[in-house]
């Protein structure tokens, strides 16, 4: 049985053995250009390698072999009996990987060398001698924790002026009533 491994790009987990083609997410570098996968599990011949320490020593290789758009898919919404019709089309942009590289190295691999600004390399070993003639450096009191906030003062309300009251409207009362134009038969 050869060896494998289960690799994670772009949230999704795809199982990975040497001469495999993988279609994956879209991978920002160019065609040719070789990636390196990560690794969520591998396995060899006799073991099975789960923990964190030791799947950094699992190496997983890839070549960009192009970059391809998935299948569209059609998206349509609609309310019935409201006259609301949406029509969208959405086609994900994907990555085929040829997997050139499934191991697992004696010892973890070398962590990328970040590169610097050739200017604040030479400026800091300077920096770093005149230091080192100097005094040591005492060590720094602990910080002080800051005082507590006090609520801010209110400010009194501005003073609106009084508002003129309207006189209420009279109802009519009941004596003051029409008289009926029902004639009484007594």
């Amino acid at each position: 049985m050869a060896d494998y491994a289960i690799v994670e790009t772009g949230g999704k987990q795809y199982r990975a053995q040497k001469g495999d083609k993988l279609l994956v997410e879209r991978v920002p570098e160019d065609e040719g250009a070789k990636v390196n996968l990560r690794a969520v599990m591998f396995r060899g011949d006799k073991d099975v390698v789960l923990d964190a320490d030791s799947l950094e020593k699992v190496k997983v290789e890839a070549v960009v072999a192009e970059h391809v758009k998935g299948p569209k898919v059609r998206v349509f919404k609609h309310k019935p009996k409201k006259g609301y019709r949406r029509t969208r089309g959405h086609r994900q942009s994907l990555t085929r990987l040829e997997v050139t590289d499934v191991k697992m190295l004696a010892r973890k691999p070398a962590a990328a060398k970040q590169e610097e600004p050739k200017a604040e390399a030479k400026a800091e070993p300077k920096a770093e001698a005149k230091a080192e003639t100097k005094a040591p450096a005492k060590p720094k009191a602990p910080a002080r924790k800051p005082a507590a906030k006090k609520p801010a003062a209110k400010k009194p309300a501005a003073k609106k002026p009084a508002a003129k009251k309207k006189p209420a409207a009279k109802k009519p009362s009941s004596s003051a009533r029409k008289p009926s134009t029902r004639k009484s038969t007594s």
